[in-house]
């Protein structure tokens, strides 16, 4: 949670660098999330296991999620498919579905580097109420 707006947090961490992106999500996104992230089964199908069920059921696989652009504060994502044939299908998507989606499918989820590149450069503008900016570094400390 962002202790200054008490909204969801997203933060990506790079597999192989110490890299982090933070995405502000909704409450009931940052919901579908968790509840996959702790493998919590629901007793019906949220919106997002019924979309894993339908990519599944076509016959596609999940390739990879990739956050693709940041735009006015407003991040991008498509989820990309591949159907039997090896034709990728591309869907465009809010990073907040396409990462609950990436979770259910276990697929890769990565981030284009302008998107680190814009996120870096806003959030360097970004104050704390004291006036001192959060280091990327203290992100991962405020997932709790």
């Amino acid at each position: 949670m962002d202790p200054n707006t008490n909204t969801p947090i997203v933060v990506l961490k790079g597999v192989s660098s110490e890299t982090v992106l933070p995405i502000w999500v909704g409450a009931f996104e940052a919901n579908a999330i968790a509840l996959e992230i702790e493998k919590v089964v629901p007793q019906r199908p949220m919106t997002h296991d019924l979309l894993r069920n339908v990519i599944v059921e076509c016959h596609l696989t999940a390739s990879s999620v990739v956050i693709t652009d940041l735009l006015e504060n407003t991040f991008y994502a498509l989820i990309e498919l591949v159907d039997e044939n090896d034709t990728l299908v591309s869907l465009d998507a809010r990073p907040s579905d396409a990462i609950a989606l990436a979770l259910r499918l276990d697929c890769p989820i990565f981030v284009e580097q302008k998107v680190l590149d814009l996120s870096a450069a806003t959030n360097q503008g970004d104050a704390e109420p004291d006036g001192e900016s959060l280091p990327p570094e203290e992100w991962p400390d405020l997932i709790g």
